[in-house]
């Protein structure tokens, strides 16, 4: 590094005039990588927030989690549902939803995918390219929960 700053920045000697560390804006110094589970969580939230949509994945995953949510210490997943491929400024999205029965399937699809990419593009500025969506089920008014309420004892 030579006293004029060839390498990014000026370095200040002591007696002269400012000092500029490194090159340029501290923002823009290294790298942020997102994982797959962190668009997911955000995905999956953001899917169930949509009127119509009843739960998140197929009945096999529901089960699952089901009885995961009843493991003591155990939390419930929020990405139940989702699956997120995340490259370093895109991301793409694969989503299994139950919906309710009586609405349109097409605009709840479209709902979905619309409150997915808002959030997922607002939080990590990443692009979303595609949000596949899956209708596994539809719920009935007089069907039974798969995921019956916890009771204490």
């Amino acid at each position: 590094m030579t006293e004029s700053g060839q390498s990014g920045g000026e370095i200040k000697k002591a007696g002269t005039g400012t000092t500029r560390r490194g090159g340029g804006d501290p923002a823009s110094r290294g790298r942020t990588t997102i994982a797959d589970g962190v668009v997911e969580k955000i995905a999956g939230l953001a899917a169930r927030e949509v009127l119509g949509v009843h739960a998140m994945g197929s009945g096999i995953s529901r089960t699952f989690g089901a009885v995961r949510d009843r493991v003591p210490g155990g939390a419930k997943s929020v990405s139940r549902g989702v699956k997120a491929e995340v490259g370093e400024v895109q991301t793409a999205l694969d989503i299994e939803i139950v919906v309710d029965y009586g609405v349109a399937i097409a605009d709840v699809a479209r709902a979905v995918r619309e409150n997915v990419i808002s959030a997922v593009e607002r939080m990590t500025e990443l692009e979303v390219v595609e949000v596949n969506i899956a209708v596994s089920d539809v719920k009935l008014p007089d069907e039974e929960e798969e995921e019956p309420e916890t009771r204490l004892q």
